[in-house]
């Protein structure tokens, strides 16, 4: 054995851990500091916690946080996108169309839609609203996501 290359051996090494706990051991090391021991580790103590020296729990609760974030932002978008309270304006239907529904009193998507729930014939009723003028407006509804009521069966007697 060639003598001056082994490190020196400590009988007596005091071994500290996070949680208070002490005890010594044999080591090359005078002093050891740990973060977890046999009296506060969960396998052994039977607690539920989560032992995250490194912060990669929190690391991952933040991922999951910010995903569910964009989740919830991604669906808002997408309500807002057919919202009933939507401009009629929004939809680019050209000026004399828009104007023609604004003088009907039909600023919103959602009054457009109860009036195409009732039939075309209220909304040709319109003046200055044309069946060129209803295409477009059913175009453009489908377009942005809208649903398209089909109006009722009348019922003759």
């Amino acid at each position: 054995m060639r003598a001056g290359i082994h490190p020196t051996y400590y009988p007596d090494a005091k071994v500290i851990c996070a949680c208070g706990n002490t005890w010594t051991t044999g080591s090359t090391i005078k002093v050891i500091n740990t973060d977890v021991c046999s009296k506060c580790h969960p396998f052994y103590t039977g607690e539920q916690r989560i032992v995250d020296t490194e912060g990669q729990v929190d690391r991952f609760y933040r991922k999951l946080q910010a995903r569910q974030q964009y989740l919830d932002e991604a669906e808002a978008r997408e309500a807002a996108k057919v919202s009933p309270e939507r401009l009629i304006a929004e939809l680019d239907l050209g000026t004399r169309a828009t104007d023609a529904l604004a003088k009907a009193g039909i600023t919103k998507v959602g009054e457009a839609l109860d009036k195409l729930a009732l039939g075309e014939d209220v909304l040709l009723a319109v003046e200055g609203f044309g069946r060129k003028s209803l295409a477009d407006l059913k175009k453009r509804l489908r377009a942005f996501g809208y649903t398209i009521p089909e109006p009722g069966e009348e019922i003759t007697v």
